[in-house]
């Protein structure tokens, strides 16, 4: 993030202003429209942040994208950055919004990577567990890899649960390499 207290100031701004238009979900809808659009299509990112193509002509090529599937508030708010001259921060606004959005609705993201695809109701079980745990409502996040071989490994903000075969290989592993149930004979 190249400017995160601009990006945060401006999410902030149009965070108050949904809530106080009562529109704060189909703004973050479009939050999340734009992302998903930003990381599919990297063609954009170029656009917004290309200092030769003019603000009209970028809002003119966002609104051909868009138009339709975002509400008025968004609409209107890409206009005032285009204007103010900061299109080009409007991936790190549009991430910094859904940090915000997540604060204020007492939401956590949780990632959850496992060896092995899990089914419905064991995630829907872990889900429940961690919101316990957690106290808060839970947007869970899964991810596949294999190197795990089993187990799993849970991130939440800045915390790490990692109960993984590879971890505890590894664990294994320096334990061997340390020997500290032999003590050095010389």
């Amino acid at each position: 993030m190249q400017n995160p207290r601009l990006a945060s100031r401006y999410a902030k701004s149009l965070i108050d202003l949904a809530v106080e238009k009562n529109q704060l979900e189909a703004v973050h809808g479009d939050m999340l429209l734009l992302q998903s659009i930003v990381r599919s299509n990297h063609d954009v990112v170029v656009l917004l942040k290309s200092p030769v193509i003019k603000a009209e002509k970028k809002v003119k090529i966002l609104g051909a994208i868009l138009d339709g599937k975002i509400s008025g508030i968004t609409s209107a708010f890409i206009r005032l950055l285009a204007v103010k001259g900061r299109e080009g921060v409007l991936t790190e606004i549009a991430e910094e919004f859904e940090k915000q959005y997540n604060v204020l609705k007492n939401i956590t993201r949780v990632k959850l990577t496992t060896a092995t695809p899990l089914d419905a109701p064991l995630l829907a079980l872990i889900r429940e567990k961690v919101e316990t745990s957690a106290g808060r409502k839970v947007e869970l996040e899964t991810a596949v890899n294999a190197d795990l071989i089993g187990g799993f490994v849970l991130e939440t903000g800045n915390e790490l649960f990692d109960a993984s075969v590879q971890r505890d290989l590894k664990d294994i592993r320096k334990q061997f390499l340390k020997n500290i149930y032999v003590s050095d004979i010389r």
